[in-house]
Parts: structure tokens; sequence; C-alpha cells
């Protein structure tokens, strides 16, 4: 089942065509194919190494299994040539001595093939369990700048989409290549005692259509890469069909249709794609592969004219022609597994180049952060020093700007705001002003981009991140819903205290969720939301108490910040909810966002925010004598309420 993070995902492309699609990422610039070929194997002892990581012994035994299974079919070759000459010959004992040998040798490779089979299937499970770990783990570490990037997306899916098989794919081919080659050495072996011009024959003729395989197999990446955003946007529109969350909108604005006729849309359009490579696919390679056809059966006649001719034995064309075409089978293996191998390792390029590339992009922030902090520290101008040396305590924002990567317009530009501890702050302004942003700011989720801010003297970025983040409580206006128990739901405000059953009661009371865990039927172990069985729908209002106690959790915390989370509560509820909130958080430096303003003077001071700049500070007596921005809204709405 898709999870929440699907709906965050970013469903546009660089520019957006009438349909909404977007048009899908620049292709990578081609490169020649020895070239190409050459780079991409570079990812292969890698690749063996994550392997190896994994587990070490199915490595081995996984190597064991594929190099042993390469020493048994020359050798079966070999035991057929006996049996036949020994017939020819009729010497039943030889015959009979040579049989069993044969199927002691052919039960050995049925019992090598099964071990083999178990053991690729067994490190399979535990790699793709550690890759996806490995992806996962990078994903917590970045930035919430990097899950607002569609590109970043782009890249976690090619990275994901098939990083579960290709690996092994990759090893296990590996290994086969060096499997067929010693295979092919045996029949060699065989092979040149007739004719060297056989073996020459056997490797040429499987060329043609093993370099075709290849360039097909590099344009089924490339397609595949080049249409990640498009593959995106179909997902997407399939969440958005078949999830609850959609499915009231869905309906009642009949938006079924239109939805599907663009997944349809797009959907025909890889069918299309994909039947075309498949097509020249299948043709080159049919016709390519009738060369190594025509070579095995000229030998074969040649082969079989000289026994006719009695100047080979009925055994030695029988081993011969074995031999050649388990040979020719063996070398188009070596060919068609380095073929395989380039297409695994341009599928682990994509896993590669999200793990590097996402390191190197917190690198390249950082350093950026480093020049900006050393920047501001070394000339800072008369208003900085004095903003910074007012308070040794408290939260200071020192001519901070903020602009998303790409984006031409400030969302917050030079803001310099000092706010002693245990000032209650609200944050008042139209939507987009950049209240939400500043809160994103202050716990860190976003870096400035230029400017600094203190946290009772020290830089934000001086701050160990986990730390830094235990002191804040936090409930966002877009709070996430967790298909989860109540309790859970509550308890991971707090991961270290969920167990805590007297802080979660304490969190429920002063959530005011209290009523709403007391009319379920199992109480605190109720299962929230629809997607798992037995689990019980709340109502919007219900949803937020929920979240507000989850932000009770956090008793240690001594800056807290409600951003709009009571939206969906009537007047009262909300002020009832903030009363509560203003007694239990004396002495703790409180940010609260609020349309509401009766809720917005409960707090000591207002920051009036618009078009990214604080255009006005001060308590509401003031602000409403000042008869600017904030005098005009709270007229606006204390007009609805005659």
């Amino acid at each position: 089942m898709a999870t929440r993070s699907n709906k965050k995902a970013k469903a546009t492309g660089k520019t957006a065509s009438p349909h909404g699609h977007g048009a899908p990422a620049p292709e990578p610039p081609k490169r020649s194919f020895v070239k190409g070929l050459v780079e991409s194997f570079r990812y292969t002892r890698r690749t063996l190494g994550m392997v190896w990581r994994s587990s070490p012994k199915l490595t081995v035994a996984l190597a064991t299994l594929t190099l042993t299974g390469a020493m048994i079919p020359p050798l079966i070759a070999w035991a057929g040539k006996r049996i036949v000459d020994a017939v020819v010959a009729h010497d039943k004992d030889v015959a009979l001595h040579w049989v069993l040998i044969e199927l002691a040798l052919v039960a050995f490779s049925a019992t090598n093939t099964r071990s083999l089979s178990l053991t690729t299937s067994t490190l399979g499970s535990r790699l793709g369990t550690d890759i996806n770990v490995e992806i996962l783990e990078r994903a917590t570490k970045l930035s919430l700048s990097h899950f607002e990037d569609s590109e970043f997306y782009d890249k976690m899916s090619k990275a994901r989409r098939e990083a579960s098989s290709r690996p092994l794919s990759l090893v296990r081919e590996s290994f086969s290549l060096v499997q067929s080659v010693l295979t092919l050495i045996g029949y060699g072996a065989l092979l040149v005692r007739f004719s060297g011009l056989i073996v020459v024959v056997l490797m040429v003729a499987t060329i043609p259509a093993t370099i075709a395989e290849m360039r097909f197999s590099k344009t089924a990446f490339r397609l595949r890469n080049w249409r990640s955003p498009d593959a995106r946007r179909l997902i997407y529109y399939e969440y958005v069909l078949a999830n609850d969350e959609h499915a009231k909108e869905v309906k009642l604005f009949g938006l079924g249709s239109l939805f599907l006729g663009r997944y349809k849309e797009l959907a025909e359009k890889f069918h299309k794609e994909d039947t075309k490579l498949a097509i020249r696919r299948t043709i080159y390679g049919h016709l390519l592969s009738m060369i190594a056809t025509l070579s095995f059966y000229g030998a074969y006649a040649f082969m079989a004219v000289l026994t006719a001719l009695s100047k080979l034995t009925l055994g030695s064309m029988t081993m011969y022609v074995l031999a050649f075409r388990s040979g020719q089978q063996a070398f188009q293996s070596i060919l068609s597994g380095i073929g395989s191998m380039y297409e695994h390792n341009l599928y682990m390029s994509n896993l590669f180049a999200f793990l590097d590339q996402s390191t190197e992009g917190e690198t390249q922030e950082e350093r950026k952060v480093a020049t900006s902090t050393s920047t501001s520290t070394s000339t800072p101008t008369s208003t900085s020093t004095s903003t910074s040396t007012s308070t040794s305590t408290g939260i200071v924002l020192d001519h901070v700007s903020f602009t998303y990567p790409g984006a031409g317009k400030f969302v917050l530009e030079d803001v310099s705001v000092s706010i002693p501890q245990g000032q209650s702050v609200a944050l008042v302004g139209q939507n987009g002003a950049g209240k939400t942003t500043l809160v994103k700011l202050l716990t860190r989720l976003y870096e400035p981009t230029s400017g600094r801010i203190l946290l009772d003297g020290r830089d934000l970025r001086e701050w160990d991140e986990e730390k830094l983040r235990l002191r804040f409580g936090v409930v966002f206006q877009d709070f996430n819903q967790y298909q989860l128990r109540v309790r859970e739901n509550v308890g991971v405000g707090s991961v270290t205290n969920m167990e805590d059953q007297t802080r979660l009661e304490r969190a429920v009371t002063r959530g005011g969720a209290e009523p709403v865990v007391s009319g379920l039927a199992s109480g605190m172990d109720t299962a929230l939301g629809r997607w798992f069985q037995d689990g019980v729908e709340l109502s919007g209002g219900q949803w937020q108490k929920i979240a507000l106690s989850r932000g009770f959790m956090r008793e240690e915390a001594d800056i807290l910040v409600l951003d709009e989370p009571t939206a969906a509560l009537d007047a009262e509820a909300e002020y009832a909810v903030f009363e509560r909130f203003r007694e239990l958080s004396k002495g703790k430096t409180t940010f609260i966002i609020s349309h509401r303003f009766p809720t917005v003077r409960m707090a000591d001071r207002i920051l009036v925010l618009e078009n990214g700049h604080v255009v006005e500070d001060g308590t509401h007596a003031e602000l409403v004598l000042a008869h600017k921005t904030y005098a005009r809204l709270y007229e606006m709405q204390a007009r609805g309420y005659q």
C-alpha cells in the first residue's frame, strides 16, 4: 500500500504541459559505446563489496557453487563419448560403468543447481533489505529542502526502483561469467584436438548478436531514466484514484475520468515505447543469432561427413557435437553475461549516484553554510552587533533571508528580530507571508540562504541537530495522521518516552484529546485510520487533538510552536486549547501562528509578516493603535463577528 509520503512526491516536471504532465528531464549526453562500456563496469567491484558486507558466508557459498557448476558439463560430455564408443565396441561392462559415472555427474549437477538457487534467493532477500535500509538511512539524513525538490524524487525513485534485485543480479552474472569461461576452456580443450578453426568459429559467430543486445540494453536504460518524471506521475495518478484520502473529492468533483484518462494516456505512451523497443530488439536479436545457428550446423555437417567416411568415431563425433554446441552456448553466455553486467551496472549507477550525490550535496550545503557564517560574523553591521549582544539567552534572527533553490523570489528577506527566553510570540500575516518558513528555519528544517540564527548566543549551525530539535515542541497545520494506535500516534512526539503511560495520559489531557480517547472502544490501544484491519477513522478536529497531544509529549522542550494546528476546531475550542497552552507553557518561549485574533492577542508580542518582511512588531494594543496592516486585518475579522 502506498505510504503518506507518496502524497508529497512532486508530480511536476520542469515545465507544465496543458495536461499537467510536464516535460521530462533532458537525456544525458551520449558517449561512445566503448567508453560507455568501460565506464559502466566500474560499479561491479563496488557492488561486490556491497554483497560481501550483506553476508560473507552466502557470498562465498554463491561463488563456490557457481564455479563448481562450471566443471561438470565438460565431464558429462566426456562421459557421453565413452558411453557411445563402448556401445559401438559392444563392451557392455565399460558402457555400464560410464553410464553410472554420468548419472553421478548429473545428480551432482542437479544438487549444485538447487543449492545455487537456494543461496541466490537467500542472499537476494538479505541484500534487498540491506540496500533499502541504506537508501532510507540516507533519506533520513537529508534536509527538508531535498524532499521539496522534484529532481530529488527522480533520483530516489531510480535508486529504489530495482535496488533489491540489480546488485545480486550483477554479482550472480559476475560469477556466472567466470563459470562460463571455465566451462568454455573445458570444451575448448576437447575441440582443439579436432580443429582450432572450429574454436574460432565458435567464438566469432556469437559476437554480433551480443553487441546488438548490449546496445538495446543501453537504449532501454536511457528510455527508463529519461521518462522517470512521467513514471512518478503515473504512480501519483494511481495513488489518487485508489487512496481513501482522495476518494471523497474524486467522487464529489467527478475527477475519476479526468485522472483515469491521464493515467491511460501515460500508460499507453509507455506501452508503445516499450513495444517498439521490444520488436526491434527481437528482430535484430533473432537475425543475428541465426549466424551462430548456421555456424553450428556447418560444423555439424562437417563432423557428420568425417564420421560417415570413418575418419571420426561415432563417440568422438557425439562428443565434438556436444562440445561445439555447448561451447558455443557457453561463449554466448559469456558475451550475454557481459551484456547483462553492462545493463546491471547502468542501473547500479542510479543507486550509487543517489548515495554519492546526496553526500556531495550535503557537503556543498555545509560549505555554503560555513561561508555564509564566516561572512556574517566577520563583517557584522552595527544592527546585527547590537541585536546579537542584546540577549545572551533566547533567539536572535540576524539579517536572515531564505529562498528556495532555483527560485528568484525571497520567501523571507533581511529579517532581524530578537526574542528573549520565555516570551510568547504570535506570527500574523496572509498565507505565503513566510510564517511557516520562519518556523522551519528556527527548527533547522531549512538553512538560511543568508544571515544567521542564534539560540542562546550560538549559531544554529553549530548545534548538534538532534540536541537542537529536542528543545522544540512543534505541531504543524499539516500534521501527520499515522496509521497506528492512539498511544503510538501520541507517543511519537517523544520516542524515548513512548512507553511512559503517565506521560501519555498527561499529553492526552493537555491536548484536549481525553474525550476522543474515552469514546474509542479500545481507548489508547485503538488503531486509527482505515489502512489496516479494525482501524477507526477520526474527524479532522479529533485528529487535531491527537496531534496537539503529540506536541505536549515533549515535556522537556523549552521552545513550543503551534503552527495553525487548530484550524479544524471551532473558535471556542481553539481558544480553550490556546488558553491551556498558555498555562502549560509558562516560562517557555512560544510561537503561535493563527488567523484568529482572539487567540493572537493572548501572546506577549505580535510579529506581522508581509511579503517576507517583518513589517510590524508589538503588543496587540500597540499594533491596533498604529492603524497599519495588523489593525486592518483585526478590524476585518471583528466585523465578521458583528
